[in-house]
């Protein structure tokens, strides 16, 4: 199982050229499932794992705690939280550490396959049919096989609480008043990102466009600019998330970057990934500011710094 991750750094050359890696894994039964190997920090086999601590009124998909490398983490069964019956502990079961949001968690899962190599292009938005209530935000193919990938922050959003105010004092009411009305394109594949973060925004008056993709974002930038539209005008800032079908965060910035009419946008990116390397990213491709998400303050901060800006003008 070490072996699995064990190259795990040269990942982080795919990020930025629209292509990720996957970790495959299934719940219960033959349907694989995947997360993003970027966000996993090691796999073990459960019965490897000092036994679960159990948690007295927690969540029922949370089925305990344990330590990782010295620190205690949540254990999340993942069939529990996506709808599914419950993975057995006593058998082969696995847990995948991963790193959400700045935060370390544990999900059991029933077994791991492996490692895939893919585009972006090659992952797609599930099925409308699937619903709004679905824990997917991608689905994709490997060997002719469904893969679904999980829609990790909606899992959490189930088992911790994320809160989408802003803190009063850091409110700026003339900041505010000046900014009433402005346009923020929002880019991101998961609902419930997109639902906090929209709840964020328009609690600082501004209307939210969302696109659910990076291709589709770049397509209704362009058509905007076909149009005739001073797009930079029209927006106060495109707002990414890193991780998207069709088209990444890092792509859709490096597309916006390359079009005369299109560079001067203020563009952030928003996302559950941690960590330096984002940072590295950010620069790289010509991002102007890097949030965490779920973090309202810190957006309400970095919404009034630009609406300052302009208002210097």
């Amino acid at each position: 199982m070490s072996d699995l991750l064990k190259n795990v750094d040269s990942r982080t050359n795919l990020v930025g050229k629209n292509r990720l890696e996957l970790l495959t894994f299934r719940l219960k039964g033959s349907q694989l499932f995947a997360i993003n190997v970027f966000k996993v920090q090691e796999v073990q086999e459960v019965q490897k794992v000092p036994r679960f601590a159990c948690l007295p009124k927690s969540n029922p998909v949370v089925v305990g705690v344990t330590t990782v490398r010295g620190e205690t983490i949540a254990v999340i069964d993942l069939s529990l939280a996506v709808g599914r019956s419950a993975i057995p502990l006593d058998g082969d079961a696995v847990i995948i550490v991963t790193e959400y949001n700045r935060s370390l968690q544990a999900f059991v899962v029933g077994s791991v396959d492996g490692i895939v190599n893919l585009n972006w292009d090659e992952v797609m938005p599930p099925p409308a049919a699937s619903g709004r209530d679905n824990f997917l935000t991608a689905i994709t193919r490997v060997d002719g096989k469904i893969v679904e990938i999980i829609d990790v922050e909606k899992v959490l959003a189930t088992v911790v609480h994320f809160d989408t105010r802003v803190s009063k004092e850091l409110l700026e009411q003339d900041i505010l008043e000046y900014s009433q009305g402005m346009e923020v394109l929002l880019v991101d594949d998961s609902r419930m990102a997109i639902e906090q973060a929209s709840a964020t925004l328009r609690e600082l008056g501004l209307k939210v466009i969302v696109e659910m993709d990076g291709l589709k974002a770049l397509r209704r930038l362009q058509q905007w600019r076909d149009e005739g539209i001073d797009v930079g005008k029209k927006l106060l800032m495109v707002i990414t998330d890193a991780e998207m079908p069709e088209m990444d965060g890092y792509s859709l910035t490096t597309e916006i970057r390359k079009d005369p009419a299109l560079k001067d946008l203020f563009v952030v990116l928003h996302t559950s990934l941690s960590g330096s390397f984002n940072h590295a990213m950010v620069k790289k491709v010509g991002c102007d500011g890097f949030l965490s998400k779920f973090q309202p303050d810190k957006m309400a901060e970095e919404v009034q710094a630009r609406v300052k800006t302009i208002m210097l003008r």
